[in-house]
């Protein structure tokens, strides 16, 4: 084949729906990919999981294929997605279920296992990135380990036949990789063309932000139609070139300034993006506006990849805190500085100590700190500042104990009646915190399984039926080992 098209239908779990039916419809695909796992989104599917062995997958995932399913059959449009997040076998067979109602059991629907290494892991006991500490330290609070798998497991199930492949955590350019080494017949040590390929999907990722959603800024780069957002559409070159583009008439923009921002987007070191099937090198680049909407890039390389994985580890870390409360009107800010020191007593009094807490003033120094307009203590008055209106306190607090950010909450409530005057639109929320830590395991120790749904799954039914009581057997034992320590 000469050419490709590749559609991007999400950038995130909870992204719009619209856009990826559009592409479903109207946009000529190939493949359409959802990219949908952020780094603590497969930890928090596994604590689902472990409260239901049938959860753990997207909760868009029924949605979106119950609206792309039917138009990319007919358009003869494959569907590469990692919507499993922490339990890809019970996606897939959701997705065969609902193509049978749909009348497309012909479908075939393939799950890819095999990303989640916590036994592995947990044996291998290999330093933490971030803390240069054994991962054994942090064993009593482990909840995931999921690697970042290549695009390998998706080209085999490609070459059988899928017509939907659903996995767990893969690279997020693997997913898009995948169709272009399946349709193309690159090998899976071309360095230079994975580099390239590899630009590809990382410019898709993401989905809205490289055809104007999150680049947009009114004041500077102003983008028309973000309502109505087109995603991106790859026509991708054997050679590994490609035009990134949008449907014609959609909102949003793709120019040289997006394609630049989006090929940035999370890479420390251009020239060495390390991914688990290629060291790519996006440092010689090329981007040209061809058209209207329409941005060619070349210029990718790459190199042998590590043969080691990134391990994306979810742990349970603490407990936050967030107490809030409105004040406006005259004094409003005064009387908010004055609410925040009131906390700050009462949590000294009753002996409270947290392992962390902010005290903010929303719309005055709730992101950026001392860099906003005023800052705690400060009068707005005496700085020449300007005095807000309206304003809100958020008091934010780490804890290492449930009760321990239920007192905090409570505290900032009961500013209520006990002052300053005029506070309302108390906000309590507790909740907890699900920390991620990286590690590298070597690609050897990672086992991957393909697990086949629909009218021509035949001979996966036993594997299927294997898979299903091995899951029963193993879910008591699971809980026990990631949530019986917590």
């Amino acid at each position: 084949m000469t050419s490709l098209r590749i559609g991007c239908g999400a950038g995130y779990a909870g992204d719009r729906i619209e856009p990826a039916v559009e592409l479903a419809e109207h946009g000529r695909l190939h493949y359409l990919v959802f990219e949908c796992l952020a780094e603590r989104t497969i930890a928090l599917a596994q604590q689902q999981k472990l409260r239901d062995p049938a959860k753990g997958f997207d909760p868009m995932l029924e949605e979106r294929m119950r609206q792309v399913l039917m138009p990319c059959a007919l358009n003869g449009t494959k569907i590469i997605t990692n919507m499993g997040a922490a339990n890809p076998y019970a996606a897939a067979r959701l997705t065969a279920s609902i193509a049978q109602s749909l009348g497309l059991g012909h479908l075939r629907i393939a799950a890819i296992t095999g990303d989640d290494v916590l036994a592995a892991l947990i044996e291998l006991n290999p330093l933490v990135v971030e803390s240069s500490r054994p991962l054994a330290d942090y064993a009593p609070r482990l909840v995931s380990a999921n690697a970042y798998l290549g695009a390998g497991p998706i080209v085999r199930a490609l070459e059988q036949g899928a017509d939907v492949v659903i996995t767990g955590r893969v690279g997020d350019p693997a997913m898009f990789l995948a169709a272009m080494i399946h349709r193309f017949n690159w090998s899976m040590d071309d360095w230079p063309r994975l580099g390239k390929g590899t630009l590809v999907g990382h410019l898709l990722e993401c989905a809205g932000q490289v055809t104007g959603g999150y680049f947009a800024d009114p004041l500077c780069k102003p983008v028309q139609g973000l309502g109505r957002l087109g995603f991106p559409i790859a026509e991708v070159q054997a050679d590994g070139s490609a035009v990134i583009t949008k449907l014609a008439g959609s909102g949003g923009s793709v120019n040289a300034q997006t394609c630049k921002e989006q090929i940035l987007y999370e890479v420390h070191d251009p020239s060495r993006y390390i991914q688990a099937d290629v060291v790519a090198d996006f440092s010689r680049v090329r981007v040209e506006e061809i058209a209207h909407d329409r941005v060619r890039v070349d210029g990718a390389w790459g190199s042998e990849r590590t043969g080691m994985y990134k391990v994306s580890v979810g742990f349970r870390d603490r407990y936050m805190a967030e107490g809030m409360m409105s004040y406006a009107g005259a004094g409003a800010q005064a009387r908010a500085e004055l609410a925040a020191e009131i906390v700050k007593e009462r949590l000294a009094l009753r002996g409270i100590w947290p392992e962390e807490i902010r005290y903010e003033l929303i719309g005055i120094n709730a992101l950026h700190g001392h860099l906003g307009d005023g800052a705690l203590g400060q009068s707005a008055t005496a700085t020449g500042r300007f005095t807000p209106y309206e304003l809100r306190l958020r008091v934010a607090a780490a804890c290492a104990s449930e009760a321990m950010a239920w007192d905090i909450v409570n505290e900032v409530e009961t500013l209520y009646t006990n002052g300053p005057a005029g506070g309302g639109g108390a906000h309590r929320l507790v909740k907890e915190v699900i920390g991620v830590l990286s590690c590298l395991i070597p690609e050897t120790a990672v086992q991957t399984q393909s697990y086949w749904f629909g009218d021509q799954a035949g001979d996966s039914a036993a594997t299927n039926k294997a898979h299903d009581a091995s899951e029963s057997q193993g879910f008591a034992e699971s809980i026990k080992e990631r949530a019986g320590s917590a």
